[in-house]
């Protein structure tokens, strides 16, 4: 029988050599990752799947909808129609899709029977109760993060989803959308770091405030600082600890330097506790102007013979782009660029409207990973900072 050791080496050593698209210096040992040559071709992006399924958008009140619709077309899915009750949001979505049909109104589209999906981004409270409607009329519905912003909202989606058996899915972009996470997670299953013990979850976002809707200042629309941008982090928690059942041990919440804006959070943190693994999330609206995206991502991944750190946006040590991972086990530390991973969300779900399955993600994973943040965000203390240095 072949050693299992050995599997996991040479696993190692042909992702370094081809997935993570990295070149040995000659005579070099993956010491460290200053003494590797990275490609810097773009990341390849995968051709879209023949159309297997129809879908359509209700409610664009935030851009991560077009990331949700490129995906779903790298899947298979055939965008037909849309609806906004905003006409310069409409205006815009349909000047960068010009062969869905603008629809009247949301009954519309959930009336059509050749839709199968429905995707949305409408603010945030109103997502929930969107995506019941489409359960409602015999659709699948992916949502923008948070996908549910009351404990309330939670059961009745539930109890919806289970007496329709139609998929709700929340796009939690952090893991789907990011190539080194995804990189990240064939590693920790191929056990390049044992058995996972701790994630560290840091969610930094940058504000300009003038960029933003009233809506987003306002706590009860976004569900607070926890629901909304650490919903993210839970959903990496469990993916990675292999958790399906957890607490929250602690967490706090503050509006720490914005008293212009009385119903907005801007720092959040938590530790939970799982059992498959602990954790620890901190988010906040701090990124700085300097920094040249909108926040420095990042997620270490702690196990019993190594650990894995992600950059997820960018390396301020000077590589480009984002999607840096780095893993150092009880060798050595390797730098991998994740850049041209494959991201098979799209593909998964689409698979899962057809087959009525759950390889994208199953339908407890995603609400327990909603459950985990709307419970800190309830429970969280209030932060209260006096000092004026």
């Amino acid at each position: 029988m072949h050693n299992p050791q050995d599997n996991r080496r040479k696993f190692l050593r042909d992702s370094v050599a081809t997935a993570a698209g990295l070149v040995m210096l000659p005579g070099e040992t993956f010491t460290m990752p200053n003494r590797l040559i990275t490609e810097n071709e773009p990341a390849d992006s995968a051709a879209p799947k023949a159309s297997r399924i129809k879908f359509a958008v209700i409610g664009m009140n935030h851009g991560h909808i077009y990331s949700q619709v490129e995906a779903t077309v790298r899947g298979g899915g055939e965008l037909v129609s849309f609806y906004s009750k905003e006409p310069d949001l409409a205006a815009a979505f349909a000047k960068r899709y010009p062969q869905a049909k603008q629809a009247k109104s949301e009954q519309e589209i959930l009336d059509d029977k050749a839709i199968q999906l429905v995707l949305s981004s409408i603010i945030p409270d109103e997502r929930a109760p969107l995506g019941v409607r489409v359960m409602k009329a015999g659709k699948d519905y992916m949502s923008d993060k948070p996908g549910i912003t009351t404990l309330d909202q939670l059961a009745e989606v539930r109890r919806v989803q289970k007496a329709t058996k139609r998929i709700y899915s929340i796009m939690y972009s952090e893991r789907f959308e990011n190539r080194a996470t995804v990189k990240a997670g064939d590693l920790v299953k191929a056990g390049a770091i044992g058995k996972v013990i701790q994630t560290i979850g840091l969610g930094p976002h940058r504000m300009t405030p003038q960029s933003r809707p009233e809506w987003f200042f306002d706590r009860k629309r976004f569900g607070g600082i926890i629901c909304d941008i650490g919903s993210h982090q839970f959903d990496q928690f469990l993916y990675f600890t292999g958790s399906t059942k957890a607490d929250i041990v602690a967490s706090q919440i503050g509006n720490t330097n914005h008293p212009q804006y009385p119903n907005f959070e801007d720092f959040g943190d938590v530790m939970l506790r799982g059992d498959g693994g602990v954790g620890y999330i901190r988010v906040d609206w701090f990124s700085p102007d300097g920094l040249k995206s909108w926040g420095d991502g990042r997620l270490t991944i702690l196990g019993t013979d190594g650990f894995i750190e992600i950059r997820k946006n960018i390396d301020p040590g000077g590589r480009d782009g984002g999607n840096h991972l780095f893993l150092t086990d009880k060798k050595e530390t390797r730098y991998f660029d994740c850049s041209k991973e494959a991201l098979p969300y799209g593909e998964q779900l689409v698979d899962d409207i057809l087959n009525r399955t759950e390889t994208a993600m199953t339908q407890e994973h995603c609400f327990l990973a909603t459950e985990l943040a709307l419970k800190a965000q309830k429970q969280a203390q209030m932060i209260h900072l006096t000092s004026k240095r």
